[in-house]
């Protein structure tokens, strides 16, 4: 996984890079924890459960993580669904949770590269 790579993945990396102080290695490092945060799991079992509350939690955690290291596909969606969740509304989650899946399997096939 590169800097470029992460680039044309659609991430913000100047952004990322600065919330790291600028030091590549250490953000790479951080992005690579991503694709496997468990909070993905229970967001996405939350979503189907319909447990609201536990949904809003799981993807709380994803904005803040892909948010800091501007992770844009994936803090998108997941910024969306998390104003939604904080909201408590009744909807089709689905179209959401797919755009948060395909970003964040996306992201893992980065990277394993």
């Amino acid at each position: 996984m590169t800097i470029d790579m992460l680039t044309a993945y659609g991430a913000n990396t100047k952004e990322g890079l600065q919330r790291c102080m600028n030091n590549d290695g250490f953000y790479l490092r951080l992005v690579k924890m991503i694709p496997g945060d468990d909070h993905f799991q229970k967001l996405y079992d939350a979503v189907e459960a319909g447990d609201l509350a536990a949904a809003f939690d799981a993807a709380h955690a994803l904005k803040g993580s892909t948010g800091n290291l501007a992770l844009t596909p994936i803090f998108a969606p997941v910024s969306e669904i998390t104003e939604l969740l904080r909201a408590r509304t009744e909807t089709d989650y689905t179209p959401l949770v797919a755009a948060i899946r395909e970003a964040q399997s996306r992201l893992c096939d980065i990277c394993t590269d």
